[in-house]
């Protein structure tokens, strides 16, 4: 019995991408709506002593990491994107319906991190169809990965406003009730828009195919570089360090920031939302400026002073104490983070240009590890201290960072 078809796959390319970015959208909404607010409905909503955050954080980042897993292998495997995304998608309904009808810790930390960590791959598993619409589609990669970025900097700019600002006028059941209806808007959309049959198994290699489009080869110039995949240098792991400690510090002021400004500044409950808005659409204008700042200073100059432009941000967020002052700061922000985001990867790639797959790893083996240290460290922190104290020390780890950066550098302008 053949499956349907999605009449995504009869229509023409252009709709098609649309739909797909579309679907996308959909689904980083439903993340961007509850992802930032975790950490202040614990503390604020159910009034949890901080150390909370970090039970809540190790095991929905454990659930992720292990659906990540399996997922990817079926990926990689050939098997069909469609069932695995309505999983993902089931995952966010189950958690989002729990919570709507019983807003209680115990729900949270059984069916809420059950189903949110499981959803948290459904935007992984996206990115990694991403390339194979591109090419379905005759589409550059890189066109389309920016256009995926931007729907998604897109998505958080509305996400986290919409919730904290729910949650100011409705209470926190509220966001969980409007958060289950994105997910079901998105459930009508996967179903509709997603092919049945699509997958993001790698299409089968020609001799025209090279290795500098991600792609295996089964000749000799492949061989010798997935030998050379072995021999990674010691600058390449430097790279991962300053990943992994930029990284940790951007999650842990992510975590520490609506509690922060709710609670011990006293701001209203719709600003953390206000405040990741202003970021995101910072963060957008930065993302589509790299080009140009990598063409004017080199690779590492632009990292170093996004680096530095980190630390005295950071610093300058746990010093916030009115509204005008928590833009200024989102703005900055969004600065850093759009121009670390776009410059990250291609930094690590930098130092393995013969072995990209395996330095794409370590980038996000790096990323993986700082979130899950984050909240268990914010957690701790703010339990012995206060949020604003977890903001100062992601200050701190930015400037470890940059020593690790600067230790780091290229011998060849990178």
């Amino acid at each position: 019995m053949t499956h349907p078809i999605a009449p995504a796959q009869a229509c023409s390319p252009v709709r098609a991408r649309i739909l797909f970015l579309l679907l996308l959208f959909s689904g980083t909404i439903c993340t961007a709506m509850t992802l930032p607010f975790m950490s202040y409905f614990l503390v604020e909503g159910l009034g949890q002593a901080p150390w909370v955050i970090s039970v809540y954080s190790v095991l929905a980042i454990s659930v992720t990491l292990t659906a990540n897993r399996l997922f990817a292998r079926r990926i990689d495997a050939g098997a069909r994107v469609f069932p695995l995304a309505g999983l993902a998608t089931a995952g966010f309904v189950l958690a989002a319906g729990a919570l709507a009808l019983k807003p209680a810790l115990w729900v949270l930390l059984s069916l809420g991190v059950l189903g949110f960590g499981m959803s948290s791959s459904a935007i992984s598993t996206m990115f990694s169809l991403g390339g194979h619409m591109a090419e379905r589609h005759a589409v550059s990669r890189v066109q389309f990965n920016s256009h995926m970025r931007a729907t998604t900097s897109t998505a958080w700019m509305i996400g986290p406003a919409l919730s904290f600002l729910i949650a100011d006028g409705f209470g926190a059941r509220a966001v969980f009730v409007a958060a289950l209806m994105a997910a079901v808007a998105y459930v009508a959309l996967w179903w509709l828009t997603l092919p049945r049959e699509i997958t993001a198994a790698a299409p089968e290699q020609s001799a025209h195919r090279t290795p500098a489009q991600g792609q295996a080869v089964d000749q000799p110039g492949a061989r010798s570089s997935a030998v050379g995949a072995g021999q990674l240098s010691r600058e390449i792991w430097l790279a991962a360090v300053f990943v992994f400690s930029l990284s940790l510090a951007h999650a842990a002021t992510f975590s520490a920031l609506p509690v922060f400004f709710v609670q011990e500044v006293g701001l209203p409950g719709y600003a953390p939302g206000v405040a990741f808005s202003m970021k995101t659409f910072v963060e957008v204008i930065a993302i589509f400026s790299t080009p140009w700042v990598i063409a004017r200073f080199g690779m590492w100059r632009a990292l170093l002073a996004v680096t530095c432009l980190a630390i005295v941000t950071i610093q300058l967020l746990a010093l916030v104490e009115t509204f005008a002052q928590m833009m200024a700061g989102a703005a900055l922000e969004g600065l850093y983070y759009g121009f670390y985001a776009s410059l990250g990867i291609s930094y690590v790639q930098s130092f393995a240009k013969d072995a990209p797959a395996r330095a794409t790893a370590i980038y996000w083996n790096a990323l993986m590890m700082s979130g899950i240290l984050a909240g268990p460290a914010v957690g701790v922190i703010a339990q012995a201290y206060d949020f604003q104290t977890v903001i100062r020390s992601a200050s701190l780890v930015a400037i470890v960072a940059c020593v690790v950066l600067i230790l780091g550098r290229p011998k060849t302008p990178a």
